[in-house]
Formats: structure tokens, sequence, C-alpha cells
């Protein structure tokens, strides 16, 4: 990735960041979107370069504001020459319930997990294809397994997992589309589930431990940098949880 220039959304915190140093340690240089975080992107820049001067950089936007979105590529590219990969990692998550699901709901989960990763990857395409690039969507096991009372945001992902294959063949040969969908890595920080329902996430999970960011961080780093014949396809990074759910 040296000299390379990744575009990671959701970076200031949580998975994003932690995808951002990983992918700054592999020699890119990085542009951090947030949409309110600003003091924490701002820290993440400043701890970026000075590791490496002029490596990072970070910029507002609100992914559900569609028509932003190619101002976000052309930040990036003006910024640093060039996009040669796109990891859409920004995420809405909260509990649906069937019943009460309203249209307030529907536009933050399905503009978050899958209209924004859709319009922000078609406003980068000519770069990356230029660049012969990768884009890495971060999906949830749930997309393929749903959870009960979340249907909403796992629909969400569900679609985000098949734009990921439809943009596969849409973007071939010259970029890679692929996902990576982790299982129990972070808790909420709604406190959805308390201490005993994270305790039985857990022992349904076969190596008996949550995950970390890092895990996530390294799976797209693969992606990106090493998975040179893999396209159209999506890691699991649960613990082995999906292996008996």
């Amino acid at each position: 990735m040296e000299g390379k220039t990744i575009l990671v959304t959701g970076a200031a915190r949580r998975l994003g960041s932690a995808v951002a140093r990983e992918m700054h340690t592999a020699g890119a240089r990085v542009m951090l979107h947030y949409r309110k975080a600003s003091g924490e992107a701002e820290a993440l820049v400043a701890e970026l370069n000075a590791l490496r001067p002029d490596s990072a950089a970070c910029v507002q936007a609100d992914l559900l504001a569609i028509d932003t979105l190619p101002q976000l590529v052309a930040d990036t590219v003006a910024r640093f020459g060039s996009l040669d990969a796109l990891v859409n990692n920004a995420s809405s998550f909260f509990s649906t319930r069937f019943g009460s699901i309203d249209p307030a709901a529907w536009d933050d989960l399905v503009g978050t997990n899958f209209k924004a990763p859709l319009f922000l990857t078609q406003a980068a395409a000519p770069h990356l294809l230029a660049a012969h690039g990768a884009v890495v969507n971060i999906t949830d096991i749930h997309a393929e397994r749903p959870l009960a009372g979340y249907s909403l945001y796992c629909a969400a992902k569900a679609a985000l997992l098949g734009l990921t294959r439809a943009l596969a063949i849409e973007l071939a040969p010259r970029v890679r589309v692929n996902a990576v969908a982790p299982g129990p890595i972070l808790w909420p920080e709604t406190g959805a589930f308390d201490s005993a329902a994270r305790a039985e996430i857990v022992a349904h999970t076969l190596l008996q431990r949550p995950g970390s960011p890092q895990d996530i961080a390294r799976a797209v780093r693969y992606l990106l940098v090493d998975a040179v014949y893999v396209t159209g396809q999506v890691i699991n990074v649960d613990g082995g949880r999906t292996a008996h759910l």
C-alpha cells in the first residue's frame, strides 16, 4: 500500500480507527471520514502524521446526504492525488421492534448501511478503476443469520452483502470488491446487550471470547493487500460463532 490512498468511512473511532491504523502501518496514505467525532478524528490524524508526515487527513461528511458523496471523493483525491481503496465501515446500529418500524429508522439504518456505501462506491469508481483498486465493505454475520429485534439493521446489512457481490461483477476485472463480517467484536455503546446477553453470545462462540478491532483490521488488510485473486467474497471474523448459530 506504499504510496496508495485509502478512504475509510467512520474512521475516527472503534473499528474504523483500527482499520485506519492498520492500513497506515501497511504504508497507505489514509483519509479518515467522520460525521461528528471531529476531536477524535483530528487526534488520530496527528498520531499518524507524527509517525509519517503528510500521510493522513480527515474530512467531515454526513453520509446520508447522498449529493455530497462525490465531494468526499473529490476531497480525498485533491488531498492525496489518487484513490486506490475504499472501506465502507460507517454504520448505524439499533433495535427496531417489528410493528413499530418507522421511516426515520429506515432512513438511518438503510441509509448508512446500504445506500451510502452504494453511492459512495459509485462516486469513487472512476478513480478505483484507474488505480486497479479495491473495496471492502464491513457487513455483519447477522446479514445472513438475522438477530431477533434487529430486523431492519440485519436486512440493511444483507443488502450490503448482496451489493458486495453485485459490485464485484460490475467492477471486474479492474476492481476487487469484498466484505468482512464481524461477529462479537465490540459491544454496542448503547448498552443494548447486558452482561447476561454478552455471556450467552460468547458461550455460542467457538473460541469462547470476543474478538478485537485488530482482528477486523487485519482481515481488511488481507483483502486489500494480499488477496489479489479474491473478489465477491465475505470473510466472517466471528470466532466461529456462525458455525453453529
